[in-house]
């Protein structure tokens, strides 16, 4: 691979990096102040903290690494072939380590693990949690590929849709699995906080949950032919 693109590359792995550091000090450090804090922010702040976290995210770094923040997005877009594998070996660690990095600092802060930062654990058994972790990515990867892979969608509101959507899903999953529906924003704080209750549920459900949205959104779109896209 030439030095340039090498380049281009690291430049994006760190813009991902940031983004899910991003996404795990906010996100997460809510549920912890939320936690210390007497429940002063309940479960809609909670959600909005994630949501707003996501949109920003999506405004500040969609343009440098197309702001996966997630590993669930980047195996679903390896999976319907818009974006090469051979980058996901390397944005997938690089979300981790912003996960994990952001937990760190969380602890730091906080002198502990309180609410074991932010670390997911289901509150039903092993199959509700699946179906919910399942549904709630497919959910968020659905909008993902409408806002990011069809000209047709909305474009410039891309953040708004897609902080919106996980802001959803926070509000009705929260209480339920965390509403986690991202492999890197569950494994930063389990390995900090030492919590690796159900974590598989963690990776196995968003990832699957992400692949089957994006495979399915490609079904349902509109298909693209050398005539007026608007024909019948």
């Amino acid at each position: 691979m030439p030095s340039s693109l090498r380049s281009d590359l690291g430049r994006r792995c760190l813009a991902e990096a940031f983004g899910t550091f991003a996404l795990v000090f906010a996100g997460c450090g809510a549920i912890v102040v939320n936690s210390e804090r007497g429940g002063s922010l309940g479960a809609v702040g909670i959600a909005a903290a994630f949501g707003l976290v996501i949109m920003a995210m999506v405004y500040a770094i969609g343009h440098l690494s197309g702001a996966h923040v997630n590993p669930a997005v980047t195996v679903a877009f390896v999976a319907s072939r818009h974006f090469p594998a051979r980058e996901a070996l390397v944005y997938i660690p690089s979300q981790a380590v912003g996960a994990v990095a952001a937990a760190l600092l969380l602890r730091i802060a906080w002198e502990g693990t309180p609410a074991n930062l932010g670390a997911t654990v289901p509150s039903v058994g092993v199959e509700p949690a699946l179906v919910y972790e399942f549904v709630m990515t497919a959910f968020l990867m659905f909008v993902v590929m409408a806002v990011a892979t069809d000209t047709a969608a909305v474009g410039a509101a891309a953040a708004i849709a897609i902080g919106g959507t996980v802001a959803l899903d926070s509000l009705f999953g929260g209480d339920v699995t965390g509403a986690s529906m991202n492999p890197a924003r569950s494994f930063g704080p389990a390995l900090v906080a030492s919590e690796w209750t159900d974590l598989w549920i963690y990776i196995l459900a968003p990832a699957t949950g992400a692949i089957a949205a994006a495979l399915f959104y490609g079904v349902v779109r509109k298909p693209t032919t050398g005539v007026d896209s608007d024909s019948p």
